[in-house]
């Protein structure tokens, strides 16, 4: 059966996080499954969760499914953290799921 989300044309990061996205740091995120309808290939505008500012664009390189125990040190370097602190942050956000999404992205402007 074929998936009727949409696909998102924006994603949101808390303003934080931003600077370590625009200075080519950061360049994954991991969401849980309301959150993993991106397309790769697709262009969408950066924004903050807080205000909705507008910081660039991104392209979606890749969506794929990750186990919160599978989460490990190179997922920490790509998000630009520690291990510990973005476990930390994974549970905080989705203190009940473990079935999340790695979605891999580039800034393109």
């Amino acid at each position: 059966m074929a998936s009727t989300a949409i696909v998102p044309t924006d994603i949101t990061f808390f303003e934080r996080l931003i600077p370590s996205i625009l200075a080519g740091i950061k360049v994954i995120t991991i969401r849980d499954e309301a959150e993993s309808h991106y397309k790769p290939n697709t262009i969408v505008d950066l924004l903050s969760n807080e205000h909705g500012t507008y910081y660039g664009k991104l392209q979606i390189i890749s969506v794929s499914p990750l186990n919160f125990n599978e989460i490990n040190e190179f997922h920490a370097q790509q998000e630009g953290m520690n291990l510990p602190t973005l476990k930390a942050l994974i549970k905080d956000i989705y203190p009940t799921t473990e079935n999340l999404y790695l979605i891999e992205y580039k800034l393109i402007q």
